[in-house]
C-alpha cells in the first residue's frame, strides 16, 4: 500500500495535545504536577513583572487564593488604593490664587498690589508706567486734496470742530472784507477763496 494514500493518512496516530504543550511550555510549577506550565500567574507585590508557570487547573487553584495585598496593614492599603488614583506618580499641592485670598480685617476679597516691573510703552495693561502715559492720539481722518485745501486756506487743521470753522471763518471774512480795510478791494481775491473754501467744507459736511 501506497504511504501517501487516503487509507494512510486515516491510520496515522495523531500526536497526543498534551505532550506537544510540555515542549512548547515549561513544566507546571505546583508541587507534584507534570503537565505544562501554560498559564502564567504574578508573583506577587515586590515581585511585579514576574510570573509562575502553572497548567490550567493549577491556576485556578492559584488565583482563588491570590492576594495582592498579603501581609499589609489596613493603612497601607488605603494609602496604596489613593496612591493609585495619579498611578503611583507624585503630586504637588495648587498654589493658592491671590487674588483669591480674603482680608481677615477687611472681610472682602483683596487685590494684590500693582506690578512693579518697568513697562515705558506700555504695553501691559495696568501698569504704572502704562497708566501714566497720555492716551493715544485718534488718526487723522483722510481728506480729499480740495478739502486739505480748504482747511488751509482757512489756516485750520484737518479735524477741528465745527464751531472752530465757524468762528475762523468770520474773522478771516471781517479781516479782508474792503469795509473793514476802507474800502481798499485788494483783498476781494483772498475773501474769495475764503468764502469759496467755507462754502466747499459746509457742504462736505464739516460744518
Amino acid at each position: 500500500m501506497d504511504s501517501y494514500s487516503k487509507l494512510f493518512d486515516k491510520l496515522r496516530i495523531k500526536p497526543d495535545k498534551e505532550s506537544v504543550a510540555r515542549d512548547q511550555f515549561p513544566p507546571c510549577e505546583w508541587a507534584g504536577c507534570e503537565s505544562a506550565g501554560a498559564y502564567r500567574a504574578p508573583k506577587g507585590r515586590g515581585r511585579e513583572g514576574q510570573y509562575h508557570h502553572f497548567c490550567l487547573e493549577h491556576v485556578q487553584l492559584y488565583n482563588k487564593s491570590y492576594n495582592y495585598f498579603s501581609g499589609m496593614g489596613d493603612d497601607a492599603v488605603i494609602a496604596f488604593q489613593k496612591d493609585a488614583l495619579t498611578g503611583h506618580r507624585p503630586t504637588w499641592t495648587v498654589s493658592v490664587n491671590r487674588w483669591g485670598q480674603t482680608d481677615p480685617n477687611a472681610g472682602q476679597r483683596r487685590r494684590p498690589a500693582e506690578p512693579t516691573y518697568n513697562d515705558p510703552f506700555g504695553v501691559f495693561h495696568g501698569s504704572r508706567a502704562g497708566s501714566a502715559r497720555a492716551e493715544p492720539e485718534e488718526p487723522r481722518r483722510h481728506v480729499s486734496p480740495m478739502t486739505q485745501r480748504a482747511f488751509e486756506t482757512l489756516h485750520l487743521e484737518v479735524g477741528v470742530s465745527k464751531d472752530e470753522i465757524k468762528a475762523q471763518y468770520k474773522v478771516m471774512v471781517k479781516r479782508h472784507h474792503p469795509d473793514a480795510n476802507g474800502g481798499d478791494r485788494s483783498s476781494e481775491e483772498r475773501l474769495r477763496e475764503i468764502i469759496q473754501a467755507y462754502n466747499y467744507l459746509k457742504t462736505a459736511g464739516f460744518c
